[in-house]
Formats: C-alpha cells, structure tokens, sequence
C-alpha cells in the first residue's frame, strides 16, 4: 500500500508494556471454530495464543468465558458523509466537516471498529490528527475524494443547476486520462491508501441512471495502472453488471455494493481476482428511514431497484468464489445503523462467514494480513464479547453491554475486567 498509510499504522502501533486476556475462546478471524485462550499481547502486537500462552502480564484482562475476536474492519466507510445531500456537504467548510468526522470516527471505534477504510473522502490533515490521538479513532486508511466523470454519481448537481458544489471533500469530479494520472498521483502524493472511482450510477446522486458503466475503459485503466505502480489498488463503486465487467476488465480490485451482479459477471470478477464488498445495511436502512433522513424521490425509487438484488448478489459472488468483504456506507444520522450490517449480512451468510468478511477478508483485500485476526505476530487489535457470537450472533450488534475495544494493545472502550 501507499507509504504515507503505512507510516500511520507504524505510529499507531507503539504500544508498549504486555497485555494478557484469559478465561477466554478465541475466534481467530479464520476458523470456523473457536479455539482455548489466553491471549498475550506484548507492545501492541500478539505474540501468544492458546493454553501455552503467557498469563503473566502488566495487565490482565479476565473474558469471564467470553470471546475474543479481531477488531472490526468496515471497508466501505465515510467520516465525511454527514448527510445523504451530497452537494450540500460539499458546500460545507472543511473544518466543520471534519470535526463532524472524527465524531463519526469515535463512534465506530465505540462499536467495535478498530479499522476503517474511507472510499470517498478523509485526507492528510484528519489521518494526522488521528495518528497524535487527538480523537479516538479506529484505524484510518482514506482514499482522498473519489473520483467521478461529469454526470456521474459523484457529481452532485441536479439536471438544471449549473452551481459549483464548491470543495471536494467526498467526491471531485475529473474527466479524461491526463487529468485523471494527474488527480491519483496527487492523492498518493497527499497519503491515499488507494483510489475510488465512480464505475457506474448511484442511489442518492440526481442525473445518472444506476446501470450505465461510467468512465471510458481507456480511463480506468490510467487509474488502476497508476495506482499498480504505488503499490496500491482501485475500489470501484458499481451497480450493474456491465459497470462491473467495465471495471474488473480494467484492472479494479475491489468493487463496492454490487447489488445488481449476475452469474456471469461473478465468474468474471473470480477470475480477475476483484474483491466484492456488500453495504447491505445502506439500502435497508434507507428503505425504512430515507423520509426521515431526507432522501430524495430520486433517490427512493434509485434504492428500491437495489433493495432486494443485494442479498441475491452475495450469493451469486459466494457460489462463483469471488471473495466478499464487509461495509456500511452509511451517511448522516444513518450511522447508528453500522453493527446493523453484521446482523443483515449474517442473514445472508451466516456469521461464521460475516466474521471473517468483516476481519481476515478486508483485511487481506487492505493489503495488511497483520490485521484482522488473532494470531501470533498480528497488530492486537481486538474486541471481548460477553458470550459466544457463533451460538447467540446478536452479541455482535445488540450486545446487553459494549464490548471491550483493545487497538494495538491499549484498551480504549468497553467494560473493564482487569482481574
């Protein structure tokens, strides 16, 4: 990945001093089954697990038979999303926006978060704040504002406005190969993690039907070979299956909802090796909440097209072998809705497989193996849960109490059980 995100996670990994969790199960982000504990943490990375591991600790947190699982890894994540009107904030100053964010941000650590991969926004100065703890955040990995063509599901523009949508904070809109090598230099420059395009319509953008494939193929493919050459990858958003043959012929590794997915097309995406992340939650959440939260009539019927296909799109990704991640997208009020998509998701598949979407999975697809799972020489980021998640799954997203949150070693939220 790009050197600026893996400066930040080195700074956030100097934890020091040991840490040890017993009378604990262990799911390790892999397995379908729990294994025995304790785990043992030494300067925020795991160096133990099991019945030989060290007990003997400067802290000693006590499960009560609980269960120790990685830390939460949302890949489809935004702290600047704080409404479903996508002009109006980009017409925000970006000091309020951001403020709003690390808000958002804190948040999803308290839920469980420890990772979040940001696919429409974020950008040095709130990674930096983060990096000197200047707010509780999760783990931050942020692709600087997506990148949309004129019309297309990041222009925020209504059909008869011809208004400027001022800043850039989510979205920007680029047109052509030069100027589009130029905008995914400059944000690897400013410390991207990777890149998000706009390969197809959206639900809560005004003019772009959803299904119609968006940039030229000869514009993706500058894209996703700059981004090759830093070491990095493309996520892009689509809908249809023609948006995403569009975009996995052209070198994008990791397509965003898909909810409109077909055999075919998931056969296509296994064999180019594309990652699919589901955002179950958004269209079920905006489905019942979306007059509350303002949601145009456009957006309406757009989120009634995608509602129901989501769910069968999993299926058809899972019987291909295409490898399914986990996110949220949810905007504005909607956040509260994040340990939602758990429950959704698990209706799907089960929570064996949510749990490792949500951990070993988006880890993999963020290039960073040492994160999403228990094991020895793994970051220690981590959650106890009260109880076993694969027997009573509602400890994941209606648990009677917060789970405790451990990121790199230093317990940062939920009930303390030093013994």
């Amino acid at each position: 990945m790009s050197e600026r995100a893996s400066e930040s996670s080195t700074q956030r990994e100097r934890a020091s001093g040991s840490l040890s969790i017993v009378n604990a199960r262990v799911f390790d982000g892999v397995s379908e089954e729990l294994t025995d504990g304790p785990v043992h943490v030494v300067d925020g990375r795991i160096t133990e697990v099991g019945p030989g591991a060290s007990a003997t600790a400067d802290r000693v947190i006590d499960a009560r038979g609980g269960t120790v699982l990685p830390g939460l890894i949302d890949a489809h994540f935004h702290a600047y999303g704080i409404g479903l009107d996508l002009l109006g904030v980009e017409s925000r100053s970006l000091s309020y926006v951001a403020l709003a964010g690390a808000r958002r941000l804190a948040r999803a650590l308290a839920r469980g978060f420890t990772t979040v991969r940001d696919v429409a926004g974020g950008d040095a100065g709130l990674a930096a704040a983060i990096d000197e703890g200047l707010f509780p955040s999760p783990r931050y990995l942020f692709t600087g504002p997506a990148l949309s063509q004129t019309g297309g599901h990041g222009d925020a523009r209504s059909a008869d406005s011809d208004i400027c949508g001022c800043h850039a904070h989510m979205n920007e809109v680029v047109d052509g190969v030069d100027a589009l090598r130029h905008a995914v230099r400059d944000r690897f420059r400013r410390g991207a993690h990777a890149i998000k395009i706009m390969a197809s319509g959206g639900v809560v953008s005004l003019t772009d039907p959803i299904r119609i494939p968006q940039y030229s193929a000869q514009e993706i493919s500058a894209v996703t070979e700059e981004a090759a050459r830093r070491g990095s990858y493309v996520a892009a958003h689509a809908y249809s299956p023609e948006a995403i043959r569009h975009a996995v012929e052209s070198g994008v590794r990791s397509v965003e909802h898909g909810n409109l997915l077909d055999a075919e097309t998931a056969a296509s995406m296994a064999a180019h090796g594309a990652y699919l992340v589901p955002t179950l939650i958004t269209y079920d959440a905006m489905n019942r909440r979306g007059a509350e939260v303002g949601l145009s009539p456009v957006g309406q019927a757009k989120n009634q097209e995608v509602l129901d296909s989501g769910r069968a799109a999993v299926e058809l990704a899972r019987a291909a072998g295409v490898r399914i991640g986990f996110g949220t997208d949810l905007m504005g009020v909607l956040e509260d809705e994040q340990l939602g998509g758990l429950r959704i998701q698990t209706e799907v598949e089960g929570v064996a497989r949510v749990l490792q979407a949500a951990t070993s999975v988006n880890a993999d697809l963020l290039g960073r193996p040492d994160l999403g799972r228990v094991q020895a020489g793994c970051v220690a980021d981590l959650l106890v849960v009260d109880g076993d998640p694969f027997t009573d799954p509602s400890l994941l997203w209606a648990p009677a109490r917060p789970p405790s949150v451990i990121t790199g070693g230093v317990v940062v939220g939920g009930p303390e059980h030093d013994s």
